[in-house]
């Protein structure tokens, strides 16, 4: 039976398909007591309100026997950091940058599903991708798609670290797949390129300092321990993903609904900036970027023009701080207070005189010094 069902998840369109049991060993389960019980989730309450179902499978659904476990790569053709050094652009993660994923996986699933039934009509399934209580990487590492690696993501050997996941469980008794053995080795790239030090230890993430859950899961301020590193950073991160050493094997996706969105690429802060909600809305139509609304989204913009050092978009930041969001409004005053901070100090020549002349020398009685404190022209309006 495997084999007829991994070449029908490949003519859909999935890259990878592998089979594991509905059930997850207690190690995992482990981990993810662990996880929550440090509070690592933040603000995910629903992440414990169904522990008990991530954690065991089939108390999701008591009849599954099998798990197939798909994945999809999203592998970007270019570097997905290289906008973070243009300060007056947006670094959005790249899994964000096309269509929502979600739809074309659960498509796919269903499809897939579908071919299942007509040909074991005696057989039950259901599909799962992503919202559900599931522990998708997990299964995915024990169905052999590839393994948890110390960003806690999951590594292929032929994709890296760029692939969605989907599930069927089903009451069909399919042979479990070996797991893939862990080859991340001595290497400690992805910790150490993580701008909020997140990892506090390989193999563990702490979501709290995560960029990817502040900019996405979490609603109220970001904390300004964290706001320095975000960068330009607006929509998640992908800075522990991009600098895998296994992504040099991974090919680029060649699936027209992960292209990124023209109306996404090369699009300023200050644009941005200035959606309102209906605008948001329109922007980010069949995008997960609607998810987070206009108000998260904005606040996170902001944060990025307090970070861009350019003085040219502290009007942008100034016009968003009487906003009707509180977050929104405190995040827009922090951005032009950090514009002013960061403003050069205008030209010292006298009024009229060229940009290259000295200013004259100012008098003053003999003998006397400067003082201790900065010169006026300097200082912020």
């Amino acid at each position: 039976m495997k084999e007829p069902i991994r070449a029908e998840a490949l003519r859909l369109g999935f890259t990878e398909c592998r089979f594991t049991t509905a059930t997850l060993p207690a190690a995992a389960r482990a981990r993810l007591d662990r996880f929550l019980a440090e509070g690592m989730h933040g603000s995910m309450g629903w992440m414990a309100e169904r522990a008990a179902q991530r954690g065991h499978p089939q108390s999701l659904w008591p009849e599954a026997v099998s798990v197939i476990a798909l994945g999809l790569s999203y592998a970007p053709a270019g570097d997905p950091l290289a906008t973070l050094a243009q300060p007056d652009r947006a670094t959005i993660s790249a899994y964000a940058q096309g269509k929502d994923y979600h739809d074309l996986v659960k498509s796919r699933l269903k499809a897939l599903a579908r071919w299942m039934v007509a040909r074991w009509p005696d057989s039950a399934l259901k599909v799962f991708v992503d919202t559900a209580p599931v522990m998708e990487k997990p299964l995915a590492a024990q169905a052999g798609l590839g393994w948890q690696g110390k960003h806690t993501n999951l590594v292929s050997r032929r994709h890296g670290s760029w692939l969605f996941l989907g599930e069927v469980m089903t009451t069909l008794a399919l042979e479990p797949d070996p797991p893939e053995r862990d080859h991340c080795g001595s290497c400690r790239a992805c910790l150490a390129a993580c701008p909020t030090d997140a990892f506090p230890a390989p193999y563990r993430l702490d979501a709290r300092r995560c960029l990817s859950y502040l900019t996405i899961e979490h609603k109220d301020p970001i904390p300004e321990e964290f706001r320095a590193a975000m960068g330009n950073r607006i929509y998640g991160c992908d800075d522990c993903l991009a600098v895998c050493p296994w992504n040099k094997f991974a090919r680029a996706h060649a699936e027209p609904a992960f292209a990124p969105r023209e109306a996404l690429t090369g699009r300023r802060l200050a644009e941005f900036a200035a959606l309102d909600d209906a605008g948001f809305r329109a922007l980010f139509s069949g995008s997960p970027i609607k998810r987070i609304g206009r108000n998260r989204f904005v606040r996170n913009v902001l944060i990025a023009i307090g970070n861009s050092g350019l003085p040219a978009l502290r009007a942008t930041a100034q016009s968003l701080a009487e906003d009707s969001d509180p977050v929104v409004a405190e995040a827009a005053r922090w951005a032009a207070q950090r514009l002013v901070a960061s403003a050069p100090p205008p030209p010292s020549h006298a009024s009229g005189a060229g940009p290259l002349a000295a200013a004259p020398p100012t008098p003053r009685p003999a003998g006397e010094g400067w003082g201790g404190g900065a010169p006026a022209a300097i200082l912020p309006a």
